[in-house]
């Protein structure tokens, strides 16, 4: 079976070759890697320029089957000059093959030795503009591979600058403000993408503060999404606000991250409760600290006050939890009454 599947991909006509390819994927892994190791990938890259649907979405597939569990094939496949036309395939009208294009890239940049060559060949801006694309060409399966795609590579320290200059923190950022418009799923891989690029760049932590709407966002996730996501906003804010410190700041307390954050330092994980913590100190120095009119120095006190009583309830073994919250609760109603 190898041997015939080998010579009809080299040799066969255009149905010989489509069988082929589709055998190829029902081999083995053991048979798949002797096929690799004998530079399957050349026929099966150029049956991928072929004008045919078909027998570029049997070579697809095929690849897809190479390269599963298989760092050696791989790199093969990227090193036997798949990204090019990968790339024009993602500038295709069909659905299917932009879908299958996007996976064979997700699992292509999964490994070490890819990553560099994905970045360098134009991929991240094609696959931004895929997540900026709103019309239902683009599937929400693509969509989603992109994003996982790209987190692939903000993995390697020197391709996150080409994601920021690629424009990648924009489009998560307009993922993450209408997310009452987008599935969960797609809001949960968007934020957790920004918070791993925007801990690694302060480029990129510079661009998401500077983006309008971007910190009431967060802030507002903060106060209602769900525990994976409030723990990705308080770090990007805390990042945010360690970070530049004398503009951010004020701009955070603005958008009325307080009673989110106060919250959170109770009833959230454990690390999302440090986080916000860490926050709430910040946000309490600086406006603390000579700025702001009597009302927020005001706000200040009472704030102050209820992270002390907190502080005092955690160190208790019993009805820590219940207390707090009415303790929030409390300082949520004195923080109402002061305009």
């Amino acid at each position: 079976m190898e041997e015939l599947v080998l010579q009809n991909l080299f040799n066969g006509d255009r149905e010989a070759q489509i069988e082929a390819a589709t055998e190829l994927g029902k081999l083995n892994s053991k048979q798949r890697h002797k096929l690799a190791k004998r530079g399957v990938m050349v026929p099966l890259i150029s049956m991928l320029h072929s004008p045919d649907v078909e027998a570029i979405k049997a070579a697809l597939f095929s690849l897809l089957s190479l390269a599963f569990g298989s760092e050696r094939n791989k790199s093969m496949i990227v090193e036997s000059g798949a990204l090019p036309v990968l790339l024009n395939l993602l500038r295709c009208e069909s659905e299917a093959l932009i879908e299958l294009t996007i996976a064979a890239l997700l699992i292509l940049s999964s490994c070490k030795t890819n990553k560099l060559a994905i970045a360098k060949s134009g991929a991240i801006q094609l696959m931004v503009e895929i997540l900026n694309m709103n019309n239902v060409i683009i599937s929400m399966q693509a969509r989603l591979d992109a994003i996982a795609a790209l987190h692939n590579l903000s993995t390697c320290h020197q391709i996150v600058p080409d994601l920021v200059s690629g424009g990648v923190i924009f489009s998560l950022l307009q993922i993450i403000q209408y997310s009452l418009e987008k599935p969960g799923q797609l809001v949960d891989k968007a934020i957790a993408l920004l918070d791993d690029i925007i801990f690694s760049s302060k480029n990129a932590l510079k661009e998401a503060a500077a983006t309008h709407g971007a910190i009431r966002a967060l802030v507002e996730i903060i106060e209602e999404g769900s525990m994976e996501r409030k723990e990705h906003a308080v770090r990007i804010l805390l990042v945010i606000c360690q970070n530049c410190r004398e503009i951010y700041r004020g701009l955070i307390l603005k958008e009325g991250a307080m009673p989110g954050l106060l919250q959170l330092s109770v009833d959230g994980t454990w690390r999302a409760k440090t986080m916000a913590r860490e926050l709430l100190f910040l946000l309490r120095d600086w406006s603390g600290s000579g700025y702001g009119s009597s009302n927020q120095q005001s706000r200040n006190r009472v704030i102050e006050q209820i992270m002390q009583e907190i502080d005092a309830e955690e160190e208790r073994v019993v009805g820590t939890s219940t207390t707090s919250l009415k303790l929030v609760e409390e300082m949520l109603a004195k923080l109402s009454g002061i305009q």
